[in-house]
């Protein structure tokens, strides 16, 4: 190791571009597209002719050192594929839905664009048009500003809630000033071997299956590496995993009742005097408030919500707060019920209380290489401007996290026209129709009657070819240059490219070369190294030199809230309107939201609607992954393909006995607003025979592109209102009511 400009530097024994064995090896990070969260280091190998044949992981990289999933082993038969989008493309308005596209010029397709968008912005306002994404991962941040620097406020994400990440995000932006993750070493380049860091003595894996979903920056094979060093795990899970088995407690929760779970070990923790009391004294607000009401939640009260033993939540609540430190890692799941913030807002005061912050082995909030995400570019628009972002009137929470704007009153406001009328999309590494929007055909009704609809994709995806008037075709991230600064404790790293597909481009050249088109001064860099070369200013390097030394990380230490690191003034605290960790949140006070954390029923649900319960028996929780696909990635890669080639749904075999149902039997997934094909697997890791779940974002790339390949039969979210929280983040995908019934033939 050597330090330098403030960061830690990797040794590496060979440049970040060598010959070997006849082959190009170029060291790069793995983050979309394709791909998940992570940014795991990699080694790709090109042939003379430039092609990609073979990844593998980067052992110089303290990252992954060297491990990578089947996704990036399997990466040259993605960047390869005969289906990848190779040109611009364009289709007439009114043959929305036909495959019936015709190859033109990236000129002529951006000249195209930027007219017809300027044309909106003219007659309607910029805000008119709204910019889209799906899990963006590196290229957020261009999107956000490309939206921005055209002048509109509405860019975002298509889905309920904002129930992906966001939740967690604005709430601990709210209650902390900060955004937390479980400290398992990955801001040291030497490792567990650092002289400062600790074992987590216990780690909580919450509603996260880390080594399967891998969420905020989290390698899940960190959680294994720590428990061969003597760390313990408790599960939050309906689900039995492999991590589950090996648990000391694994909690199979109701899904949807996660609040109540919290505040029920939250009163464990309270009244048996588990907590620091140093700690909240000096570093809490609101704690006596939170006493009050956690005596609302008796454990007794909370297992029978939970359908859980209230013993096996008193262990758990005992293991964590008798500990020496601890941490929770948390996945989407507390995202993905309807009121996802005062889960989130429990959840947290576990830790929070237990005084796990900024201490070896604990939370830490990450340290941060550079400002960058999705408030890159906000203060391109005017006040004006940014008033009109959708939902900021209804929803002043939207202030907090990335500044996007709320996806149910878009989709309300594209029906409606009320304030004002939206007229175009630009669609961006989002396939919405497949994977992230709920009620799937409303959100093609809507925007089928958009004046115009830009997609930007690897392949073609129901969403393209439902609605898009303009293909634009985007490269893997082998075929591109690119920087990976994201979620999760930051490391400066680089995306090298080393091979070119088709007239592929870059997410960031893209917006790079249209985003100059509106606003020149936005974009004043000749290209997209130059441009990266501008986000890194301040690091002491530009994209080039970080690329030789790349990953870099910053300088850390522990116990920041006390050195005044957290805070934007320098005084020592938290970056909240008390200064401290709000157990009583004052901005949900002034949202005129509860400022403490609460259960909030799922509904519909077995308590809240049991008269539903007859035709609806079951509890389906949606969205788990799987091994070889990454959202609505991947369905059409054939080696990735054979590990999942139909879309389950898990039943547990007392369900499926008394449905009269059998391993492989085609069934309708139903409940009182849609209905999706699934093909059934019996498994006892379902731990109640209430429980069901399946994978999400289904389409079949070999069916008929006219029939829009399948996905309104496949898609489980035909299922899911839009329908968020009072807050306006979290939505009900992940504890639905449902009954199963066989698929008839011809069906």
């Amino acid at each position: 190791m050597s330090e330098e400009k403030k960061y830690v530097l990797v040794e590496h024994e060979k440049p970040w571009r060598y010959e070997e064995e006849g082959y190009t090896v170029t060291r790069g990070s793995a983050w979309t597209g394709p791909g998940c969260h992570l940014g795991c280091g990699v080694l790709m190998y090109t042939n003379d002719e430039g092609k990609l044949v073979k990844v593998e992981g980067d052992p110089e990289n303290p990252f992954n050192k060297g491990r990578l999933c089947v996704r990036c082993l399997d990466l040259p038969e993605v960047t390869n594929s005969d289906k990848r989008l190779l040109y611009p493309m364009k289709r007439d308005k009114d043959k929305r839905g036909k495959n019936e596209f015709e190859r033109i010029s990236w000129d002529e397709a951006l000249d195209d664009i930027e007219a017809k968008f300027n044309e909106i912005a003219d007659s309607s306002g910029p805000e008119s048009i709204v910019f889209l994404q799906g899990t963006g991962r590196d290229i957020a941040s261009w999107i956000s500003r490309l939206a921005w620097s055209f002048g509109s406020p509405n860019y975002g994400f298509p889905l309920s809630g904002l129930a992906c990440y966001l939740p967690r995000v604005s709430g601990m932006m709210s209650t902390t000033g900060s955004f937390w993750v479980c400290d398992c070493s990955q801001q040291f380049v030497d490792r567990y071997d650092n002289e400062q860091y600790e074992v987590p003595e216990v780690m909580i894996l919450w509603g996260n299956n880390p080594l399967i979903s891998n969420s905020d920056g989290f390698f899940g094979h960190w959680v294994t590496d720590l428990m061969k060093r003597g760390m313990k795990i408790i599960t939050v899970d309906p689900r039995m995993t492999w991590l589950g088995r090996r648990a000391e407690v694994n909690l199979a929760i109701r899904p949807g009742t996660d609040a109540a779970l919290a505040l029920g070990m939250l009163n464990v923790i309270i009244n048996e005097e588990l907590y620091d009391k140093e700690f909240v004294d000096k570093w809490c607000y609101g704690f006596d408030e939170l006493c009050k009401r956690v005596q609302e939640y008796p454990v007794e009260k909370v297992a029978n919500i939970c359908w859980l033993e209230a013993e096996d939540i008193r262990m758990a609540a005992r293991a964590f707060g008798n500990a020496k430190n601890g941490c929770i890692q948390w996945g989407l799941a507390v995202d993905m019920v309807r009121e996802a913030l005062p889960a989130i807002q429990a959840i947290a005061a576990i830790y929070q209380i237990c005084g796990y912050i900024e201490k070896p082995g604990c939370m830490i909030a990450p340290p941060e290489i550079l400002f960058y995400g999705g408030g890159f570019g906000s203060d391109l628009l005017t006040p004006e401007q940014e008033a009109k972002r959708i939902g900021l009137q209804k929803y002043p929470l939207l202030h907090h996290g990335f500044a996007t704007l709320q996806a149910d009153e878009m989709m309300a406001q594209m029906e409606t026209a009320d304030p004002y009328a939206i007229k175009g999309a630009w669609l961006q590494t989002t396939n919405t129709i497949a994977c992230m929007g709920a009620d799937p055909k409303r959100f093609y009704n809507a925007a089928r009657n958009l004046d115009i609809v830009v997609c930007i994709d690897l392949f073609m995806t129901p969403t393209i070819m439902a609605l898009a008037d303009y293909v634009l075709p985007a490269a893997t991230f082998p075929e591109r240059d690119g920087i990976r600064v994201g979620d999760g404790p930051q490391r400066g790293e680089t995306i090298n490219k080393c091979t070119s597909v088709g007239e592929c481009r870059s997410d960031m050249e893209i917006n790079l070369e249209l985003g100059r088109r509106f606003n020149p001064s936005a974009w004043p860099w000749k290209d997209v190294q130059e441009m990266f070369s501008a986000v890194y200013d301040g690091t002491g390097y530009d994209f080039k030199g970080m690329r030789e030394i790349a990953p870099a990380y910053p300088q850390f230490s522990y116990d920041r809230h006390a050195k005044g690191m957290l805070r934007q003034d320098g005084q020592p605290g938290f970056n909240t309107p008390t200064g401290r960790i709000e157990l009583w949140a004052t901005q949900y006070a002034n949202a005129d939201l509860d400022p403490l954390p609460y259960f909030g029923e799922p509904d519909p649900g077995p308590t809240s609607t049991p008269e539903l319960l007859n035709e609806y028996p079951l509890i389906l929780t949606t969205g788990a992954r799987n091994w070889g696909m990454f959202h609505s990635e991947h369905r059409n890669i054939p080696r990735l393909r054979a590990m999942r080639p139909d879309p389950i749904i898990e039943v547990h075999p007392e369900a499926a006995s008394e449905y009269g149902l059998k391993d492989g039997d085609w069934v309708w997934v139903e409940n009182q607003r849609g209905r999706a094909k699934r093909k059934v697997q019996i498994t006892t890791v379902l731990l109640n025979s209430k429980y069901c779940s399946t994978d999400h974002a289904w389409w079949y790339p070999e069916g008929d592109p006219e029939k829009l390949f399948d996905v309104f039969d496949l898609n489980i979210n035909n299922s899911v209102p839009w329908v968020p929280g009072k807050s306006g983040f979290g939505s009900n995908y992940k504890c639905m009511l449902v009954k199963l019934y066989k698929v008839k033939d011809g069906e």
